[in-house]
């Protein structure tokens, strides 16, 4: 007879792991099942507040330290240094154009940073996911899961008690049981090869190519040195999320910290528009890679001395999108329900978000409709913020302006979490802008704006008089010359736009990432 599990999931990335581990301490037997085996390479590393929030409570009410640590940078240094991360203070963009050098004057045209956290600290993490994984496995299976690594599960069929897995491992034929299960394995879509689960048309593709590299070049120095002026922001630019905007799509880097030896390993990614990447399909990633970025001459001056730490890669189109997220049974964690580009780091926190969820449905029997509904209600509104930004990233000025709808968001949602600790099962509400009157609406209406083909000035001040009941962050303060710190005297000002007083922000500021 096969073991028999009350919930197995398929997939043991960080979500899959942390839900198995808070569903084996409500007493639930679980199984978790990997088809490739630790330390192992991982795409989705750079994390946000609102990841950081999730990973706190699930720490507070499952009695799990390690996910306080992760949740801010300063205590993951101190508490888990055996685990490599990178400092993240912020967003940062530049705009690049073709065969030119990157230029950039104090009104920083070309230049935007916005901040996620007032100090280190407190601040976000990038994830060097082989690490993070492989350790939330170990902690899982500390916690009594059953772990079966290197197997790769080919069929799934409904039983009157729940589904039986079938598939092999390097001993042979394996056979499991479950009353549920759970799909943690991404894109590659386990339930969906099984269950139909419908498909839906994302309205735009891209693909990526990526890796990590080694003796890259900081950018700042680099741009300084053929005369951009890049004056001092809120953060230091690379301490960040780093967007590279490029006529065919956009570059990230996301920088882990100094190794001992001086290392620095840094996760670089080139996303490139459907239509672009279908052009030059046949080339190999290396010839895809440095055929893009030898027309931007500043940034490919950073890699002239780098070197892959690992072969390069592609994924020829990032976007899916299933058109169900929970049945009679089954789960699916966000990214294996959606995913549609990085460009705003949405990764980690839904996952997280939907952990949360799934261990109330789980254990606590909440309804899975109701999980199933706020999924797709996420996904459209982070599908239209995604096909917005895409419309404008070859125009700065208006794509500055649309990244205030994200952020204007995010800041939103954080300080109300932070500061309203009554806020009652702050996971059910939706993620981002999702759900919300004011800002639910606005991708889509965003989007309308912009094929109007209204100038880049009418475009930010309608998006800006549009989020000002969400705005506690001061975005749009031409004063600021495109460099946003955290600035809590303005969230003090702004404290009515939470339904609080200004002294009451101010007593409650402690809450706000340890400030």
């Amino acid at each position: 007879m096969s073991p028999r599990f009350d919930v197995a999931i398929v997939g043991s990335g960080f979500a899959g792991s942390i839900l198995a581990r808070v569903l084996a301490r409500r007493r639930l037997s679980v199984v978790l099942v990997e088809r490739g085996r630790h330390p192992r390479f991982a795409l989705g590393e750079s994390s946000t507040p609102l990841a950081a929030l999730s990973l706190e409570r699930l720490a507070a009410r499952w009695d799990l330290p390690d996910l306080h640590a992760l949740a801010a940078w300063g205590r993951w240094q101190k508490r888990l240094p055996q685990l490599r991360r990178g400092l993240k203070r912020g967003f940062t963009f530049y705009r690049h154009h073709p065969d030119a050098e990157f230029t950039n004057t104090a009104a920083n045209e070309h230049r935007l940073l916005v901040a996620a956290s007032p100090d280190d600290h407190v601040a976000d993490a990038h994830w060097l996911r082989a690490d993070v994984d492989a350790h939330l496995v170990r902690e899982a299976v500390a916690a009594g899961v059953t772990y079966r690594d290197e197997t790769e599960l080919d069929g799934l069929e409904r039983a009157s008690d729940g589904f039986r897995l079938v598939g092999r491992d390097p001993r042979g034929r394996v056979e499991l049981s479950a009353s549920r299960v759970v799909d943690a394995s991404g894109g590659r879509g386990f339930l969906a090869g099984h269950i139909d689960l419908g498909e839906r048309q994302v309205p735009f593709s891209s693909g990526l190519v990526y890796g990590h590299f080694t003796g890259l070049a900081p950018f700042p120095e680099v741009a300084r040195a053929t005369g951009a002026r890049l004056d001092p922001g809120p953060y230091p630019d690379e301490a960040a999320a780093v967007h590279h905007l490029l006529d065919e799509g956009w570059v990230y880097a996301l920088p882990f910290d100094r190794e001992g030896s001086g290392r620095q390993v840094v996760s670089c990614g080139l996303v490139l528009h459907g239509d672009e990447l279908a052009r030059i399909s046949g080339a190999s990633p290396t010839e895809i890679w440095r055929g893009v970025l030898d027309r931007y001459p500043t940034l490919a001056r950073c890699f002239t001395t780098a070197e892959p730490v690992r072969e390069l890669a592609t994924i020829p189109r990032l976007q899916y999108r299933r058109c169900t997220a929970a049945g009679e049974g089954f789960f699916l964690l966000p990214h294996a329900y959606a995913f549609f580009d990085p460009l705003f780091s949405t990764g980690i926190a839904w996952s997280l978000l939907a952990v949360e969820r799934l261990a109330d449905v789980l254990c606590d029997e909440a309804p899975t409709e109701r999980y199933a509904a706020l999924l797709e209600t996420e996904a459209d509104w982070i599908e239209a913020l995604i096909g917005a930004a895409y419309r404008t990233l070859n125009d700065f000025p208006r794509f500055a302006a649309l990244t205030f709808l994200y952020f204007a968001a995010a800041s939103f949602a954080e300080s109300e979490q932070r500061l309203l600790p009554d806020l009652p099962r702050p996971h059910w509400r939706g993620f981002l802008g999702a759900g919300d009157p004011v800002l639910g609406p606005l991708p889509a209406e965003a989007a309308a704006h912009l094929e109007t083909g209204e100038d880049a000035a009418s475009f930010e001040r309608w998006l800006l008089a549009a989020v000002a009941p969400r705005d506690v962050a001061g975005l749009g303060d031409p004063a600021r010359r495109n460099l946003y710190p955290l600035d809590l005297d303005v969230l003090v000002e702004r404290a009515q736009l939470l339904g609080l007083t200004p002294d009451q922000v101010r007593t409650a500021l402690p809450r706000l990432r340890g400030v």
